[in-house]
Protein backbone atom coordinates (compact mmCIF):
# COMPACT_ATOMS: atom_id res chain seq x y z
CA UNK A 1 0.00 0.00 0.00
CA UNK A 2 3.11 2.18 1.23
CA UNK A 3 4.63 1.57 -2.49
CA UNK A 4 1.80 2.28 -4.57
CA UNK A 5 1.34 5.78 -2.67
CA UNK A 6 4.77 6.35 -3.22
CA UNK A 7 4.21 5.49 -6.77
CA UNK A 8 1.37 7.46 -7.14
CA UNK A 9 3.61 10.58 -6.07
CA UNK A 10 6.30 9.94 -8.33
CA UNK A 11 7.58 10.90 -11.62
CA UNK A 12 7.98 7.47 -13.24
CA UNK A 13 3.72 7.95 -12.54
CA UNK A 14 3.58 10.52 -14.56
CA UNK A 15 5.39 8.89 -17.11
CA UNK A 16 3.61 6.21 -16.87
CA UNK A 17 0.44 8.24 -17.31
CA UNK A 18 1.24 9.89 -20.68
CA UNK A 19 2.45 6.63 -22.37
CA UNK A 20 0.35 4.10 -21.39
CA UNK A 21 -2.33 5.38 -24.02
CA UNK A 22 -2.11 8.64 -25.85
CA UNK A 23 -2.44 12.08 -24.58
CA UNK A 24 -6.56 11.83 -24.54
CA UNK A 25 -6.38 8.95 -22.20
CA UNK A 26 -3.51 10.82 -20.43
CA UNK A 27 -5.36 14.11 -19.85
CA UNK A 28 -8.71 12.16 -18.52
CA UNK A 29 -6.51 10.45 -15.95
CA UNK A 30 -5.22 13.53 -14.70
CA UNK A 31 -8.20 15.19 -14.52
CA UNK A 32 -9.86 12.23 -12.61
CA UNK A 33 -7.25 12.09 -10.18
CA UNK A 34 -7.09 16.51 -9.21
CA UNK A 35 -10.79 15.93 -9.15
CA UNK A 36 -10.85 13.16 -7.22
CA UNK A 37 -8.64 15.15 -4.52
CA UNK A 38 -10.21 18.48 -4.53
CA UNK A 39 -13.99 17.07 -4.63
CA UNK A 40 -14.16 13.59 -2.87
CA UNK A 41 -13.44 12.76 0.62
CA UNK A 42 -11.93 9.67 -0.14
CA UNK A 43 -9.57 11.08 -2.63
CA UNK A 44 -7.02 13.08 0.07
CA UNK A 45 -4.22 10.29 -0.74
CA UNK A 46 -3.90 11.07 -4.05
CA UNK A 47 -1.45 13.58 -5.31
CA UNK A 48 -2.37 17.24 -6.22
CA UNK A 49 0.97 19.62 -5.49
CA UNK A 50 3.41 16.86 -6.78
CA UNK A 51 1.51 15.66 -9.77
CA UNK A 52 1.36 18.98 -10.97
CA UNK A 53 4.90 19.63 -10.94
CA UNK A 54 5.69 16.62 -12.56
CA UNK A 55 2.58 17.02 -15.22
CA UNK A 56 4.34 20.45 -16.22
CA UNK A 57 7.72 19.20 -16.04
CA UNK A 58 7.11 16.20 -18.36
CA UNK A 59 5.03 18.34 -20.72
CA UNK A 60 8.33 20.75 -20.52
CA UNK A 61 11.18 17.79 -21.14
CA UNK A 62 9.82 14.71 -22.51
CA UNK A 63 9.37 14.99 -26.43
CA UNK A 64 8.01 12.61 -29.05
CA UNK A 65 9.74 10.79 -31.79
CA UNK A 66 9.24 13.48 -33.92
CA UNK A 67 10.75 15.93 -31.36
CA UNK A 68 7.01 17.03 -30.63
CA UNK A 69 6.44 18.26 -27.54
CA UNK A 70 4.43 14.82 -25.16
CA UNK A 71 1.13 17.34 -24.92
CA UNK A 72 -0.22 21.08 -25.35
CA UNK A 73 0.81 22.59 -22.36
CA UNK A 74 -1.99 24.86 -22.91
CA UNK A 75 -4.37 22.00 -23.06
CA UNK A 76 -2.97 20.68 -20.11
CA UNK A 77 -3.14 24.01 -18.42
CA UNK A 78 -6.93 24.18 -18.97
CA UNK A 79 -7.65 20.21 -18.62
CA UNK A 80 -6.34 20.76 -15.27
CA UNK A 81 -8.10 24.40 -13.88
CA UNK A 82 -11.20 22.66 -14.72
CA UNK A 83 -10.98 19.54 -12.55
CA UNK A 84 -9.33 21.83 -9.78
CA UNK A 85 -12.64 24.35 -9.68
CA UNK A 86 -15.03 21.48 -10.74
CA UNK A 87 -13.65 19.19 -8.01
CA UNK A 88 -14.24 21.81 -5.48
CA UNK A 89 -17.61 22.92 -6.46
CA UNK A 90 -18.76 19.23 -5.87
CA UNK A 91 -16.86 18.73 -2.64
CA UNK A 92 -18.96 22.17 -1.32
CA UNK A 93 -22.26 20.60 -2.81
CA UNK A 94 -21.55 17.51 -0.86
CA UNK A 95 -20.92 19.72 2.56
CA UNK A 96 -24.16 21.43 1.43
CA UNK A 97 -25.84 17.96 1.53
CA UNK A 98 -24.66 16.28 4.29
CA UNK A 99 -24.52 19.33 6.47
CA UNK A 100 -23.90 18.58 10.23
CA UNK A 101 -23.82 15.01 10.06
CA UNK A 102 -20.59 14.79 8.69
CA UNK A 103 -19.35 15.54 12.44
CA UNK A 104 -21.00 12.38 13.74
CA UNK A 105 -19.51 9.91 11.34
CA UNK A 106 -17.09 7.32 11.91
CA UNK A 107 -13.83 6.87 10.87
CA UNK A 108 -12.75 4.24 8.11
CA UNK A 109 -10.06 3.28 5.77
CA UNK A 110 -10.60 6.87 3.59
CA UNK A 111 -12.26 8.96 6.30
CA UNK A 112 -10.76 10.16 9.09
CA UNK A 113 -12.93 12.71 11.54
CA UNK A 114 -9.93 14.77 12.77
CA UNK A 115 -9.43 15.97 8.68
CA UNK A 116 -12.65 16.84 8.85
CA UNK A 117 -12.25 19.11 12.18
CA UNK A 118 -8.88 20.39 10.91
CA UNK A 119 -10.45 21.45 8.11
CA UNK A 120 -13.85 23.51 9.94
CA UNK A 121 -10.92 24.95 12.21
CA UNK A 122 -9.63 26.27 9.29
CA UNK A 123 -12.33 27.37 7.65
CA UNK A 124 -13.39 29.22 10.77
CA UNK A 125 -10.21 31.33 11.26
CA UNK A 126 -9.67 32.57 7.67
CA UNK A 127 -13.08 32.70 6.02
CA UNK A 128 -13.69 32.77 2.59
CA UNK A 129 -10.29 32.58 2.08
CA UNK A 130 -9.53 29.86 3.12
CA UNK A 131 -10.64 28.07 0.07
CA UNK A 132 -7.55 29.80 -1.69
CA UNK A 133 -5.02 28.52 1.13
CA UNK A 134 -5.95 25.70 1.37
CA UNK A 135 -5.42 24.80 -2.42
CA UNK A 136 -1.85 24.52 -1.27
CA UNK A 137 -1.95 22.45 1.91
CA UNK A 138 -1.99 18.66 1.37
CA UNK A 139 -5.68 17.34 3.38
CA UNK A 140 -6.88 20.66 4.17
CA UNK A 141 -7.64 20.99 -0.12
CA UNK A 142 -10.09 18.26 0.03
CA UNK A 143 -11.78 19.10 3.35
CA UNK A 144 -12.18 22.69 3.36
CA UNK A 145 -14.72 23.19 0.23
CA UNK A 146 -16.71 20.46 2.07
CA UNK A 147 -16.64 22.12 5.30
CA UNK A 148 -17.94 25.04 3.23
CA UNK A 149 -20.70 23.31 2.64
CA UNK A 150 -21.43 22.13 5.74
CA UNK A 151 -21.26 26.19 6.81
CA UNK A 152 -23.34 26.95 4.44
CA UNK A 153 -21.04 29.85 2.82
CA UNK A 154 -22.88 32.04 0.18
CA UNK A 155 -22.39 30.15 -2.87
CA UNK A 156 -21.54 33.25 -5.14
CA UNK A 157 -18.66 33.73 -2.47
CA UNK A 158 -17.68 30.17 -2.69
CA UNK A 159 -17.61 30.52 -6.28
CA UNK A 160 -15.23 33.56 -6.38
CA UNK A 161 -12.86 32.08 -4.20
CA UNK A 162 -12.85 28.39 -5.69
CA UNK A 163 -11.85 30.26 -8.97
CA UNK A 164 -9.55 32.26 -7.96
CA UNK A 165 -8.13 29.62 -6.05
CA UNK A 166 -7.93 27.21 -8.57
CA UNK A 167 -6.23 29.63 -11.44
CA UNK A 168 -3.46 30.44 -8.70
CA UNK A 169 -2.47 26.99 -7.20
CA UNK A 170 -2.84 25.10 -11.28
CA UNK A 171 -0.67 28.35 -12.57
CA UNK A 172 2.31 28.41 -9.86
CA UNK A 173 2.04 24.56 -9.72
CA UNK A 174 2.24 23.39 -13.42
CA UNK A 175 4.20 25.96 -14.76
CA UNK A 176 6.80 26.36 -11.91
CA UNK A 177 7.24 22.20 -13.35
CA UNK A 178 7.64 23.16 -17.12
CA UNK A 179 9.87 26.10 -16.00
CA UNK A 180 12.30 23.06 -14.11
CA UNK A 181 11.84 20.57 -16.90
CA UNK A 182 12.99 22.62 -19.34
CA UNK A 183 16.05 23.94 -17.45
CA UNK A 184 18.83 22.09 -15.67
CA UNK A 185 17.80 21.52 -12.80
CA UNK A 186 15.43 19.06 -13.83
CA UNK A 187 17.67 16.42 -12.74
CA UNK A 188 17.17 17.70 -9.22
CA UNK A 189 13.26 17.68 -9.59
CA UNK A 190 12.13 14.94 -6.95
CA UNK A 191 14.23 16.78 -4.70
CA UNK A 192 12.49 20.08 -4.93
CA UNK A 193 8.92 18.35 -5.01
CA UNK A 194 9.94 16.41 -1.68
CA UNK A 195 10.89 20.72 -0.50
CA UNK A 196 7.53 21.55 -1.92
CA UNK A 197 5.87 18.66 -0.39
CA UNK A 198 7.77 19.51 3.26
CA UNK A 199 6.55 23.41 3.02
CA UNK A 200 2.91 22.34 2.11
CA UNK A 201 2.19 19.71 5.26
CA UNK A 202 4.26 22.28 7.73
CA UNK A 203 1.55 24.11 8.58
CA UNK A 204 -0.58 20.70 9.74
CA UNK A 205 2.61 20.05 11.54
CA UNK A 206 2.72 22.93 13.47
CA UNK A 207 -0.79 22.72 13.88
CA UNK A 208 -0.90 18.99 15.01
CA UNK A 209 2.28 20.05 17.85
CA UNK A 210 0.19 23.24 19.27
CA UNK A 211 -2.50 20.48 19.98
CA UNK A 212 -0.06 18.73 22.17
CA UNK A 213 1.47 21.58 23.87
CA UNK A 214 1.05 22.01 27.23
CA UNK A 215 -1.77 25.29 27.68
CA UNK A 216 -1.47 25.82 24.21
CA UNK A 217 -3.95 25.42 21.85
CA UNK A 218 -4.55 25.84 17.76
CA UNK A 219 -5.30 28.59 16.19
CA UNK A 220 -9.16 29.00 15.69
CA UNK A 221 -9.78 25.60 18.03
CA UNK A 222 -11.54 26.90 20.67
CA UNK A 223 -13.85 29.44 18.28
CA UNK A 224 -13.87 26.14 15.84
CA UNK A 225 -14.96 23.96 19.22
CA UNK A 226 -17.69 26.37 19.51
CA UNK A 227 -18.80 26.84 15.90
CA UNK A 228 -19.42 23.17 14.95
CA UNK A 229 -22.90 23.13 14.32
CA UNK A 230 -25.45 20.52 15.85
CA UNK A 231 -26.31 17.39 13.25
CA UNK A 232 -29.98 17.33 15.20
Amino acid sequence: MLDALIWLHSREFIDFVFNSGGVHIALLILFAIIFAETGLLVGFFLPGDSMLIFVGAAVGSIRTSAGEPIADIWLVYLVLMLAAIIGDQVGYYLGLKSGPAIFSREDSRFFKKKYVQEAHEFYVKHGGRAIILARFVPILRTFVPFMAGVADMPYKSFVFYNIVGGIIWVTSLLWLGYALGKSPVAIYLDKIILVVIVLSVLPLIIGFARRFLPGKAAPGAVEAEKAVPSAD
